[in-house]
């Protein structure tokens, strides 16, 4: 298992860039007041790590929130994403120059290919790696690469994505995706790590949230960490954003990561990476 600290605690990339293995997401955070105080709350209370993307539309409030912030700009880990109506080459270097405007920053500490559109992600990878090469970002991966995905960008590029960012939940696992990564020095991170709340209609959470005198959303939290894997919970409201972090004073017994593990059913919350409508 790697070694989980505390909330500024990383895992270290295949290019020695150390992530921070938690973060905050900022899906669906509307681009005003709401996304700057998002990360305004998380940033106090210790995250390092602010996770966005082109088609969220917030680029411009989690920019203005980091600039305010007392946090040095070198201490957080900011992310963003190339959307599909953006790919191939230079529409992607032109993307990324939008986001970077946007958020109003010199540089990306990572940047993914949303989805992998097919006939385009090859191409959407060469520009990454170009701005990975002008150390315009210190990172780049993908978002929602299945493992033949994966496989035929490996075959057709230089270097090989540090980061795959896929949903991931008790309800889907996929295992072999996460070992795959593994063997290939791929770190592995989650989203909508609470189903999209549906978390917590799961009662079966419920008997261990009690056995370790936590919330659902931690224990799940908690597993994501265990598991190796990189989590970014979304929220909008500060006590959750708190709340949620509170994950480095416990820790689930294998036993209990694997009965977490037991009750994938291969279920999405999301759209399928294969049938997808690009």
């Amino acid at each position: 298992m790697k070694k989980i600290t505390d909330i500024k605690g990383s895992f270290k990339l295949h290019n020695g860039v150390n992530m921070p293995y938690f973060g905050l997401g900022v899906y669906l955070s509307k681009n005003d007041h709401e996304v700057v105080d998002a990360v305004q709350w998380a940033l106090d209370a210790g995250y390092r790590h602010i996770d966005t993307a082109s088609i969220y539309k917030n680029e411009e409030g989690v920019g203005k929130a980091i600039r305010r912030s007392s946090i040095p700009r070198k201490d957080i880990f900011v992310v963003s994403k190339v959307w599909n109506s953006d790919q191939g080459y230079e529409s992607t270097l032109k993307a990324f120059d939008e986001s970077l405007n946007r958020l109003e920053l010199d540089y990306l500490d990572l940047y993914l290919i949303h989805w992998p559109v097919t006939g385009k992600y090859i191409e959407t990878w060469k520009a990454l790696e170009k701005l990975y090469k002008e150390k315009r970002i210190r990172a780049i991966g993908v978002s929602n690469f299945m493992q033949h995905h994966l496989e035929n960008l490996m075959n057709n590029s230089e270097i090989k994505p540090m980061v795959n960012q896929m949903e991931f939940h008790p309800h889907l696992v996929q295992q072999d995706l996460i070992d795959f990564c593994n063997q290939n020095e791929i770190q592995y991170e989650a989203w909508s790590p609470m189903m999209q709340g549906k978390i917590f209609e799961l009662s079966i959470l419920d008997d261990l949230a009690k056995k370790y005198h936590k919330t659902v959303a931690q224990i799940v939290l908690r597993w994501n960490l265990q598991k190796g894997v990189i989590t970014i919970p979304k929220s909008a409201k500060q006590h959750r954003i708190i709340s949620n972090a509170d994950l480095f004073d416990f820790e689930l017994s294998k036993e209990d990561v694997n009965y977490i593990d037991s009750l994938d059913k291969n279920e999405r919350t999301g759209p399928d990476p294969d049938n997808f409508n690009f």
